[in-house]
C-alpha cells in the first residue's frame, strides 16, 4: 500500500490520520502532519500480505489501496461553465417542463432541479441523456483533441517551403 501523502510504500500498518479535514492512510513518517483517527470497522488494519498455503486466513481486509473514481475520471473533456443555463434554455425552447424532461430521461425531477440550479454537476450518464434529449453539447473537447485539430489546420512553416540548393564548386 502507498502512503496517501508522500507516495512511499507503507511498511507495517498504515496510520489513519486527519489532515486539514481529510482522512488519509499514511506512513509512519507522515503521521506527524495530522491527528490520528480511530480506524473504522471494515477498513485495512494491516497491509495485505501474501500467505503460504495452509496458513490461516487473515481477518477481513478491504481494498483501501484503490482510489474511488470521481466524476472527472469518467469524462472525456471538461463540462462547460454555464451548463445549468444551457440546459434550462434548451428545455424551455423545446417546451418541456422539468417533470416532462425527467420522465423522458427516466431520471428524478429533483435531480434535474439541482442540475439546473447549478447545485450539482451531472454525471456522465445523466449528461449524455441530457445532451440527447435536448440536442445540446455540455462538454468542451479535450485539450489534446483540440491541439490535434489545430495542428492539422496550420499553414506551412518556413521549413516546409524552403528549398535547399547545394552550391556547385
Amino acid at each position: 500500500m502507498q502512503c496517501e501523502m508522500c507516495g512511499e510504500t507503507v511498511r507495517g500498518i498504515p496510520k489513519l490520520v486527519r489532515v486539514e479535514g481529510a482522512e488519509l492512510q499514511v506512513c509512519s513518517k507522515c503521521e506527524k502532519y495530522g491527528t490520528e483517527v480511530q480506524q473504522r470497522r471494515g477498513e485495512v488494519k494491516r497491509p495485505a500480505v501474501p500467505r503460504s498455503p495452509g496458513a490461516p486466513a487473515p481477518g477481513p481486509v478491504t481494498q483501501a489501496g484503490y482510489r474511488k473514481r470521481d466524476l472527472f475520471d469518467y469524462m472525456g473533456g471538461e463540462i462547460v461553465e454555464d451548463y445549468a443555463d444551457q440546459i434550462k434554455k434548451a428545455r424551455m425552447e423545446r417546451g418541456f417542463s422539468q417533470k416532462d424532461l425527467a420522465m423522458q430521461m427516466k431520471e428524478k425531477e429533483h435531480l434535474l432541479k439541482k442540475i439546473e440550479n447549478g447545485e450539482l454537476i451531472p454525471e456522465d450518464d445523466v449528461r449524455k441523456k441530457l445532451e440527447k434529449a435536448l440536442g445540446i453539447r455540455l462538454v468542451d473537447a479535450p485539450a489534446e483533441d483540440a491541439e490535434k485539430k489545430i495542428q492539422n489546420k496550420l499553414a506551412p512553416t518556413l521549413g516546409d517551403v524552403t528549398i535547399i540548393r547545394k552550391v556547385k564548386k
